[in-house]
C-alpha cells in the first residue's frame, strides 16, 4: 500500500492517505487499499481503535478525476456491487469501516471534499482542525455523492441540510460542520482529541465497545421490534464473556480492570 499507509502503534491502527502533493486525491488503487485496510483492522483482535488521517496539508480532496478517468473499464468494474454486500468498490472504501469492531476516528485537516468527506462520515467519530473546509463537491461535476453518504449523513444531520449540501456543493468550515452534526469536535490538535477519546474508551471492555458499535450499526434505522432482539443477543454474548467477568470483578473491588483480547 504505497499511497495508503497502515501502521499499528501500541493497540491503535493508524491509516493514512499518502498523496500529500495531490491533497490525497484518491486513485482507484487507494480505494481498493482502503477497503483492504478496513478488512485487516476488522480481523485484528488486538486493536482498540483506528485513526484515519491524511498526509500533508489535507485529509482528502476527493477523487483524482485525472487519474480515475484513465481507467474507464476499471471504473465500470468498481461500480458493480459485490456478491455479499450491496456496496460496490467505491462505497466499500468508505463504509467498510463500519464493520471494524473498534472505534474508527477520522482526523480532519485542510480540505475534506467529495469522496474524502464520505470516508470521514464512514468513521465513527470525526475531529477537525478549526481551519478545515468541507464540501459535497460532486455537485460541481453534475453528480450526486454515491460512496455511502446517503446513509452516513442521514445518521448525523437533518434531511434539509443533506439536500442543501448535495444540491449546492457549497463549501463550509469546521464550525458549521460541528453545528450541523457532521463532526464530533473541533480542536487545534484533532489528533490529540482523537487520542484523548481513545484513552477513555480503552478503559472499557473491548467486547462491550465492539458490542456497542454493533448495536447501533444494526438498529439505528429500525423500530423496537427489530432492535430489541439485537440488544438481547449482544448482551447475552457479553454476559458469557471473559472481559465482562474481569469488569465485574474489578468494579466490585474498585480496581482498574486489566482486560484480555477482544472476543467479539
Amino acid at each position: 500500500m504505497t499511497d495508503i499507509v497502515y501502521e499499528v502503534r501500541d493497540d491503535v491502527a493508524y491509516v493514512q492517505l499518502n498523496r500529500p502533493d495531490k491533497h490525497n486525491g484518491l486513485t482507484l488503487d487507494m480505494l481498493s487499499d482502503l477497503t483492504s485496510a478496513a478488512q485487516r483492522a476488522e480481523k485484528d483482535r488486538s486493536l482498540r481503535a483506528v485513526v484515519l488521517s491524511g498526509a500533508g496539508e489535507s485529509f482528502c480532496s476527493g477523487l483524482d478525476f485525472a487519474s480515475v478517468g484513465k481507467e474507464r473499464a476499471r471504473v465500470v468494474r468498481t461500480l458493480i456491487p459485490r456478491h455479499r454486500s450491496a456496496a460496490n468498490g467505491f462505497q466499500s472504501a468508505c463504509w467498510a469501516w463500519r464493520n471494524v469492531p473498534v472505534p474508527v476516528i477520522a482526523v480532519i485537516t485542510g480540505h475534506c471534499y467529495g469522496a474524502g468527506l464520505q470516508i470521514a462520515l464512514g468513521a465513527d467519530f470525526r475531529f477537525s482542525a478549526p481551519d478545515a473546509d468541507f464540501s459535497v463537491l460532486e455537485a460541481k461535476w453534475g453528480l450526486i455523492p454515491d460512496m455511502s453518504l446517503s446513509v452516513s449523513i442521514a445518521q448525523l444531520t437533518t434531511i434539509d441540510v443533506a439536500k442543501r449540501l448535495t444540491m449546492t456543493g457549497e463549501f463550509f468550515d469546521a464550525a458549521q460542520a460541528a453545528d450541523w452534526g457532521l463532526v464530533s469536535g473541533v480542536a487545534e490538535d484533532p489528533l490529540d482529541a482523537a487520542q484523548e477519546l481513545i484513552a477513555r474508551i480503552r478503559e472499557r471492555s473491548p467486547d462491550a465497545v465492539a458490542a456497542s458499535k454493533s448495536l447501533f450499526e444494526n438498529t439505528w434505522f429500525n423500530g423496537s421490534r427489530l432492535s430489541f432482539p439485537v440488544e438481547q443477543l449482544l448482551q447475552t454474548r457479553l454476559l458469557r464473556g471473559r472481559n465482562h467477568a474481569i469488569a465485574r470483578k474489578a468494579g466490585l473491588a474498585r480496581e482498574r480492570p486489566a482486560f484480555g483480547e477482544r472476543e467479539l
